[in-house]
């Protein structure tokens, strides 16, 4: 049986995760912040720092001497320095909506391997989102007990609540922890039936000190169409729509969502990381290795800083050759009050 290659988005409305040409309305969502929630309170700010030498190697062993921050232009002293020795803590979120049917073991066995890099003092937990946000196995640093919450995630999902899940941990289950957390990402960055809409989400990161590393992966939909309904498309070259020699629509999608992670990623001074199911390992790799060479700077912003606007950061290092890579900005509450 074979059927048309654009009429799959026209069956698949349920497949809520691909199909961006069907709106979805938002669905309600329990334990999630608003915007009038998504403040910082006169507290620490982090402020996660990478740096690398002229060949992009990572500087290890850096003291605290050698770096300097600056708020608005203003050198300002900071009251916390973490180094690669301290322990770190990892979300790990896996989409797993419809959409990942076709991925989804791959990501798992990588997400496993990943674990094996792991510290013993470091910790990690395992969040699944689709229709729901859901905390597979808390924060851990039992392998066994971690890998049982990656072997959980069973795609099944007909909606995509990527930037409620993002929200709920970097706001809700990292922002009183203190020290070094990060949140490693893996989607193909659509999103249907998030309470938490993209402005808001940005605005939860700015207040956040959480890396966020993005991995965007393709979903073949080919390969999708026979899995879910047990049929074949008609061939379609890739990146073509009809005769025209144009992008496809489900082309562009996919462009549009890998911009938004990587702006996501760049927000919070991570990295955004572009691959194929094949290629999970060895990004999983890299993240690893720059979480383990990643500074933590903490400081108090003085009162007159708190007035809601975006502040400045700006972190140097006096290393010959090196580059940095830090949170550009953070914003500042005037009052931490809950919504009326």
């Amino acid at each position: 049986m074979h059927t048309d290659f654009h009429g799959i988005r026209g069956i698949a409305n349920w497949v809520a995760a691909i199909v961006l040409l069907i709106a979805i309305p938002p669905l309600p969502s329990q334990g999630i912040p608003s915007a009038q929630q998504i403040q910082i309170e006169s507290a620490l700010v982090s402020v996660p720092v990478i740096v690398t030498d002229s060949q992009g190697k990572f500087v290890p062993g850096l003291d605290a001497g050698a770096f300097t921050l600056f708020q608005d232009s203003i050198r300002t002293p900071f009251s916390l320095f973490l180094t690669s020795q301290d322990p770190i803590r990892i979300a790990l979120l896996l989409d797993t909506s419809k959409s990942t049917t076709t991925v989804l073991g791959n990501i798992r066995k990588a997400a496993k391997r990943f674990l094996l890099q792991m510290r013993s003092h470091d910790q990690a937990m395992v969040v699944s989102f689709d229709s729901d946000v859901r905390v597979l196995c808390p924060l851990s640093a039992d392998r066994k007990e971690l890998e049982e919450g990656i072997q959980k995630a069973e795609a099944g999902g007909t909606a995509t609540k990527m930037r409620d899940a993002v929200v709920e941990i970097a706001q809700n289950r990292f922002r009183s922890i203190p020290g070094r957390t990060a949140i490693v990402l893996l989607t193909d960055g659509q999103d249907h039936g998030s309470a938490i809409s993209s402005t808001d989400l940005f605005d939860a990161i700015a207040a956040s000190g959480t890396l966020i590393y993005t991995v965007f992966y393709r979903v073949d939909p080919r390969e999708l169409a026979k899995e879910l309904f047990g049929v074949k498309t008609r061939s379609v070259p890739s990146g073509t729509h009809g005769d025209k020699g144009s992008r496809s629509a489900w082309d562009e999608d996919e462009e549009r969502a890998a911009r938004y992670l990587q702006q996501l990623s760049e927000l919070s001074a991570g990295r955004f990381y572009r691959g194929t199911a094949a290629e999970f390992d060895a990004i999983f790799k890299q993240i690893s290795d720059e979480l383990r060479a990643q500074y933590l700077i903490g400081f108090y912003p003085d009162k007159t800083k708190l007035d809601g606007t975006m502040h400045s950061l700006d972190v140097r290092v006096d290393s010959p050759g090196a580059t940095v890579r830090s949170r550009r900005s953070y914003r500042a509450a005037r009052e931490s009050v809950p919504a009326q």
